[in-house]
């Protein structure tokens, strides 16, 4: 069911629930072949799938994972009125609506019948005068999107991914998805964050940038392309803000997640490479 909050802390992620998730993932690929270039998976799910869980650098451990997956929509699927053959299709592979604690319709996020704690989120970038992230913009009587500024920078800096493995069914099955790219996701989180100050949140930002690729330079050429759009620019004020302090909101929420509570270690790295993303912005390419 929905509603479900998020855990503060590492040990509230099980291993077995993320490869549910990068499950469900696949199956869903399955049935969205030709509507793949209009959507891209954001989330939580996106750092074991953008990082190659097995060649981390050293020192590094496993991303916890996530409880659910996040699928971003352009506003084009939407504006076609393409969604109908989406949810037509979630339909079929046996998805519906959730429900929350109420017993109500939430009707941007998605389970599978038989499966409830397996659900999915839609999300859109605001299009509209008024639109603010997190508000739920109604699409139809059953099917409605989350509201997330930034989204469309997903679509600029994504990566292509091929998923190989079992589904959520147990079928063997290969996919190729498109995934939130590092220098958007940085952006995406730090702007999640802003909204909601989750541990997890600042955790899953600061994952990327120190695992992925060559970290910092890395993240930095992706995101360098973005800057000038009005929600990177943002997101990089928010790290500014919020992470390049050893007591910091964003520091100290990271080795909260991942300690349970003051870790100066763990804060001093977050300021480390935080501190380099910004140094490296600031110089890439002039």
């Amino acid at each position: 069911m929905g509603d479900m909050t998020k855990p503060t802390t590492r040990e509230g992620y099980r291993p077995e629930h993320v490869e549910q998730v990068r499950a469900t993932c696949l199956y869903v690929a399955t049935f969205l072949g030709d509507l793949r270039d209009d959507l891209v998976v954001i989330g939580g799910l996106v750092p074991s799938l953008i990082i190659d869980q097995g060649d981390l650098p050293e020192g590094a451990d496993t991303h916890v994972g996530t409880m659910d997956l996040d699928v971003g929509l352009t506003v084009a699927l939407l504006d076609g009125g393409r969604y109908r053959e989406l949810t037509e299709r979630l339909r079929y592979a046996g998805f519906e609506p959730d429900t929350n604690l109420a017993g109500n319709l939430t009707r941007q996020r998605w389970r599978l019948r038989d499966l409830p704690a397996l659900t999915m989120d839609f999300l859109i970038p605001p299009s509209r005068e008024g639109d603010r992230g997190g508000r739920i913009r109604h699409i139809e009587a059953d099917f409605a999107a989350l509201i997330a500024p930034g989204l469309s920078l997903a679509f600029r800096d994504r990566v292509q991914v091929h998923l190989d493995g079992r589904t959520i069914r147990g079928e063997r099955a290969a996919r190729q998805l498109w995934v939130c790219g590092p220098g958007a996701y940085v952006v995406l989180k730090a702007l999640a964050f802003d909204l909601r100050g989750e541990n997890k949140d600042a955790y899953d930002l600061f994952y990327v940038l120190r695992n992925y690729g060559r970290g910092p330079l890395d993240v930095a050429t992706a995101l360098r392309p973005l800057l000038g759009a009005p929600e990177a620019d943002e997101a990089v004020a928010i790290l500014q803000r919020d992470f390049i302090e050893l007591d910091g909101i964003g520091a100290r929420r990271v080795a909260a997640f991942l300690s349970g509570g003051i870790d100066e270690a763990i804060q001093a790295d977050v300021v480390a490479f935080v501190g380099e993303l910004l140094e490296y912005l600031g110089n890439l390419g002039g």
